[in-house]
């Protein structure tokens, strides 16, 4: 199992960039698929982005073009990179951790507020 703790999330005008970070509890090398998952008020949580453990990303069609994910094992953390942000970015964002062994985890949340 693991443990995982989003940051980065903040205030941004639109047209802006975050970066947000997930860092594990332990070795992310094994684990089958890391991803970042968004809920706005009133809307269930939907996929943004996630990366399989063989390198294969998938991406929201909302999220094509402006956002990218990306791990670094070494340091056991999974990225979001948010470039253009518009005002329906806006939401709580997890980062999600899925093994066949274990099944799936989540991280508590960074607020992101897209907002001129």
């Amino acid at each position: 199992q693991v443990l995982l703790a989003e940051s980065g999330g903040g205030l941004v005008q639109p047209g802006g960039s975050l970066r947000l970070s997930c860092a594990a509890s332990r070795s992310i090398f094994n684990i089958n698929v890391m991803g970042w998952y968004r809920q706005a008020p009133g809307k269930q949580r939907e996929l943004v982005a996630s990366l399989s453990s063989g390198g294969n990303t998938n991406y929201a069609d909302s999220a094509k073009g402006r956002f990218t994910i990306s791990r670094d094992d070494a340091k056991n953390t999974v990225d979001l990179q948010m470039n253009s942000l518009k005002p329906e970015d806006t939401a709580v964002y997890y980062c999600n951790a899925y093994s066949i062994r274990w099944g799936t985890r989540w991280g508590q949340g960074t607020q992101v507020t897209v907002s001129s």
